[in-house]
């Protein structure tokens, strides 16, 4: 007693699934129709989307170089140069986004 129905090739499937979709309705066939799109689209969309953006960003990593025989007053000095240049940079932004906040009349 066979539990799965006889295999037919891809034609006869074709010809069965033909004559079921004729004696349907014009409205069910243009349902079936669509739904088929939407899924053929769906299934487009995963085989497309990990191979849009799955790479991270290039990083560029700038390493100073310096003498070994630097003394502690040399690299207290350029730590202090360095840190007024961030406040600077800091004092810079700050001013731009206040020029922004009083453009729209926004309050502290």
């Amino acid at each position: 007693m066979p539990v799965l129905p006889p295999l037919h090739s891809p034609r006869a499937a074709w010809r069965d699934l033909r004559a079921v979709m004729r004696r349907r309705s014009r409205e069910n066939t243009i349902a079936a129709g669509l739904s088929l799109l939407f899924t053929a689209i769906i299934i487009f969309v995963f085989f497309i989307d990990p191979q849009v953006n799955t790479a991270p960003p290039v990083t560029i990593t700038y390493v100073d170089s310096w003498s070994a025989t630097r003394t502690d007053a040399q690299i207290k000095a350029d730590q202090i140069k360095d840190q007024k240049a961030r406040d600077e940079r800091a004092k810079a932004r700050q001013e731009q986004f206040q020029e922004i906040a009083n453009t729209f009349g926004i309050e502290k």
